[in-house]
Parts: C-alpha cells; structure tokens; sequence
C-alpha cells in the first residue's frame, strides 16, 4: 500500500515525469503526436500548447517536432550516422574516432578496446557507459543499460520526430579527457537560422549539489536568465577555440529554424559532439519566464513570421 501511495504521489508531483515515463515505454503510442504534445505540455507549464501562434521558445520546439520534418534530420541526430555528415562539413580531424559499431552488446569484442573508451547508443540521449578502467568494467551493468536503451525508441518520451527511425546500435569512441585531473565540459552553442546566438555549459554533473546550466551571450557574458536547472556559482573561462566552435556551429545550422551544436574541448582543439533540435524535449521552464519568449523571438518557423 506504501508503495502504490509513493507512485500516486510522485505523479501529483511530477505529472510530466510519469507521462514521460510511460511514454518511452512505448505505453503510449496510441495517443496521436499532437496531443501528446498538448498534455505534456500543461503538465510541464499548466498552460495550453498553441500550435496556431506559438511564441515561446518551448512552444516553437514543440511546433518544430510536427511540422519540420527534413529526412537529414535522422542522419543528423544518429550518432554514427552524424559524424561522417559533420566531417564532410567541417573536417575530419575535429571528430572524436569511433573505434567501433555493433548491433548487439554481444557482438563487442571488449579485448579489442583499449583501457578506456566511451560505449553509447546511436539513437537516444542517455545511453551512456563511460570506461576510464577496463578492468573495472561492470560488464552485467553495463550491458543492462545498453540493452535496456536498444529496445526504446527514443522518439516516443517527448516526439522528437528526428528520432523516430535511427537504427538502434551502440558505438565506442575514444575516450577524451582535458586532462589526467579533469573531465571534459561540452560546449552547446544555441543555433538560430544559421547564426549562435547564445551557448550554455553543463557542469558538476556528478556533484552532490548537481548539475548547473549556465548561459552565455556570445561575447562569454553570462546572461541573466536559468532554465530548469540552476547557474553554477562560477563562471567558466571562455574556451579557447570558441572562435572555430561558432564558425563550425554556423556552417552546420544553416537552414535550420533552431539546432545546437556541441563541442568538446581538448588542449584548445574544438571536437564535435552532438546535434540537438529539441533540448529538454522543450519542457523545460526559463526564470525569469520572459526569456522563453525571448528566446522564442530568435525562431522565425517556416513560412517566414515569427508565428
């Protein structure tokens, strides 16, 4: 009884999270994109979605997920797929090596890898093992997470239609690091219509205190300004190649309402990491508020208005 009173709770609580949780079960594939997107919505924001006249940045990005469907997208968002796509556009040598791709955890040859890799999967966000020790490895956990990840589609937690047909696989990269005592930050440059308008670094993400998010404008200013996560307490030097990050990022957004671009840094050399169309699904809340509508400003959707 304790525990069906828990589960009650934390859906009073957290209505999105249980939505989303069900969802990429794949419990709700029933429901058509649309609505889903609606009820996601107020229960994220307690507010209805307008699709006739979105302005906020949130309500563009769900706007984007229906109606802005380029089949380049897949490619774009698959992980495998992408780098060929990206160092064709910027070059080869800013791309992290892939040391090898596999349609099952038990087709991976762990003797052929080196002491420390990076395993994901090339088709959600999530999907993550880091190894900075071979002889470490938790091999049962890890191939629990894999597996756990290879049979979801990605698209069905928030409808990001980008996701919906990449082929789930699991790759392993090199593993990269700063240094011997520091991990590596991502860079995300916030892309609108071909041009970086702000970036945000995610740092601490493994602290007690958890993860912060802190924006920049593009002079490395922080800006004023949280979504759903708070600022980390101090502000990250500029990185050094930001110069080569925002004009790789432009040449990779071109033509595009809205994608980030990120980038890893390592001994001042820029490497590309991901593209996004939709972060935080577009559920995640700015304080104050108003920058949602700011940002929702730098969307111009298809058919040339702001709406």
């Amino acid at each position: 009884m304790k525990y069906k009173e828990n589960i009650v709770l934390q859906v009073v609580r957290n209505p999105f999270k249980f939505i989303k949780h069900i969802g990429g079960k794949g419990y709700l594939k029933w429901i058509p994109d649309k609505l889903y997107l609606k009820l996601c919505y107020r229960a994220v924001f307690g507010k209805e979605l307008d699709f006739d006249n979105p302005q906020t940045f949130n309500e563009k990005l769900q706007w984007l997920k229906l109606y802005d469907h380029k089949p380049i997208y897949t490619i774009m968002v698959d992980k495998y797929e992408v780098k060929k796509y990206v160092s064709d556009i910027i070059g080869e040598e800013y791309i992290i090596p892939t040391l090898g791709v596999w349609d099952k955890f038990d087709n991976i040859d762990f003797n052929s890898l080196p002491n420390q890799f990076i395993l994901k999967c090339t088709h959600d966000s999530g999907g993550l093992v880091i190894c900075k020790d071979k002889r470490k490895l938790d091999l049962k956990a890890t191939k629990k997470k894999i597996n756990r990840c290879l049979k979801k589609n990605f698209y069905y937690v928030g409808r990001e239609w980008a996701y919906k047909d990449v082929k789930p696989r699991i790759i392993a990269e090199k593993y990269m690091e700063q240094s011997s005592n520091n991990e590596l930050n991502d860079f995300k440059l916030m892309c609108f219509h071909g041009k970086v308008k702000c970036s945000f670094v995610c740092t601490n993400r493994h602290s007690g205190e958890g993860l912060n998010v802190t924006f920049y404008d593009t002079d490395w200013r922080v800006m004023p300004f949280e979504r759903h996560y708070p600022r980390s307490k101090v502000a990250l030097d500029k990185p050094a190649s930001y110069k080569d990050m925002v004009a790789f990022a432009e040449k990779l957004s071109q033509d595009i309402p809205f994608v980030r671009v990120d980038f890893y840094e390592v001994k001042g050399k820029p490497y590309f990491g991901e593209l996004t169309f939709y972060p935080g699904n577009g559920f995640e809340e700015f304080t104050p508020s108003e920058y949602d509508q700011k940002l929702g400003e730098w969307v111009k959707l298809p058919g040339g208005s702001t709406c």
